[in-house]
């Protein structure tokens, strides 16, 4: 199987598909690489695409200590990129994966063609939060009210199949701790301070009606962002992405071509 190892030692799971300019895409919290499995192809018909588990998640490693960071999850993103000998690439992270984009963008600019974050938040001190009774939908299991928080409408051809091909995660449950780890990690995010410094090339996707990541997050991100392009996806929620996946994936694929490798 192939794994690349972190600075400190933790074996990260990884896969690789297509071929052309490499694309890494980054998870959120608590989700390993299957949550890419539906678009991932579209992508690969484009790009090498290359998905991965983070820490905690997956069949990686999940280390108790040290203390989960969007930082450390950054770190472990361009261990991929070493492992793989990949000096330069686009990045997508989606809702926790765009805090750790953003970290990347900051810490390892040479390291970055682009950056998309999506369903993303600058973090603590100045991100707007979910609401109280968002928080409370989202700490219930397996609830179906959470997949209001997720998609406009629960039955759709990209929901199913999205369904469908998360089936694998049952493989490697994540431990309670390693789920603490990673709402530490997410709640504990604020690149506030440095995103000004930011001089890659940025695209801010959003959902206009997302719960989970309010909208008016992408709006601060964007500004706080140097030139950063910004783009609200109508009646989307925090899966946007899933949903709406064609024409999000059209936007996406326009931005990188735009800004290709040189």
């Amino acid at each position: 199987m192939p794994f690349a190892s972190s600075p400190d030692g933790t074996r990260l799971y990884f896969e690789s598909v297509g071929a052309g300019e490499p694309l890494l895409l980054v998870a959120g919290r608590n989700s390993d690489h299957t949550l890419w499995n539906v678009v991932r192809q579209d992508f690969a018909q484009h790009y090498q695409v290359i998905v991965y588990d983070q820490r905690g998640t997956g069949q990686s490693d999940k280390p108790e200590t040290p203390p989960y960071s969007t930082r450390i999850f950054a770190r472990d993103a361009v261990s991929i990129l070493d492992h793989l000998q990949i000096n330069r690439a686009h990045v997508y992270g989606v809702s926790m994966g765009g805090a750790i984009c953003q970290w990347l963008g900051i810490d390892d600019p040479d390291r970055c063609q682009t950056l998309v974050l999506a369903c993303s938040t600058a973090g603590r001190s100045h991100g707007i939060p979910a609401s109280s009774t968002t928080k409370t939908i989202m700490s219930e299991k397996n609830s179906f009210r959470g997949l209001s928080l997720l998609f406009s409408k629960p039955i759709g051809r990209n929901q199913l199949k999205f369904f469908s091909s998360m089936g694998a995660t049952k493989q490697y449950p994540m431990p309670a701790y390693a789920e603490k780890l990673h709402r530490q990690a997410s709640e504990q995010h604020d690149a506030w301070d440095l995103l000004p410094g930011i001089v890659t090339p940025t695209l801010v996707l959003q959902g206009s009606d997302d719960p989970v990541c309010p909208s008016q997050n992408a709006n601060l991100l964007a500004e706080r962002i140097p030139g950063a392009e910004l783009y609200i996806i109508s009646k989307g929620r925090h899966m946007f992405f899933i949903e709406f996946r064609q024409k999000v994936n059209r936007i996406v694929l326009d931005f990188l071509s735009r800004h290709p490798i040189r």
